[in-house]
């Protein structure tokens, strides 16, 4: 085959450190900016942004050139910085594969972040996407 063809829709989600509340409200739309402006530094672009004041939802094309790792790493990396003094996200990800038709619905739930946090814990929430994915994983150290 001449070409590479792939289609590797990303639910990524990482929280802050130790999942304190450091991502004030007035900074967020600015966040979400300058995540899309690394990412298509990167070479991708993230369909949806979303979160609270611990945590971070992306939807993102994983292109076929970049792996998951080196996606994250960046993510994290330049945002951390750009947050400032004070500000890191907490070591490790969740990434879970999304299947075309299941975009919509992912976007959708990304974006009401907030509404759904009024019901559920970060953890909570984490925990049933391990559980749904089925990823095996010990409590002891899935937060660190």
């Amino acid at each position: 085959m001449a070409h590479t063809y792939a289609s590797n829709f990303i639910h990524c989600i990482f929280s802050a450190k130790d999942r304190r509340s450091l991502i004030p409200a007035h900074r967020k739309s600015e966040l979400y900016a300058y995540l899309g402006g690394i990412a298509r530094g990167e070479g991708f672009a993230i369909i949806a942004v979303g979160g609270t004041a611990n945590h971070i939802h992306l939807l993102f094309p994983l292109p076929a050139s970049c792996s998951l790792a080196h996606a994250v790493q960046k993510l994290k990396g330049s945002s951390s910085r750009w947050m400032g003094k004070g500000f890191s996200w907490q070591e490790g990800y969740g990434a879970f594969s999304v299947s075309p038709s299941q975009v919509e619905a992912v976007k959708g739930y990304i974006r009401d972040q907030e509404q759904h946090h009024r019901r559920r814990s970060f953890e909570e929430e984490f925990v049933a996407f391990l559980r749904n994915c089925g990823i095996e994983y010990d409590e002891r150290y899935v937060f660190g």
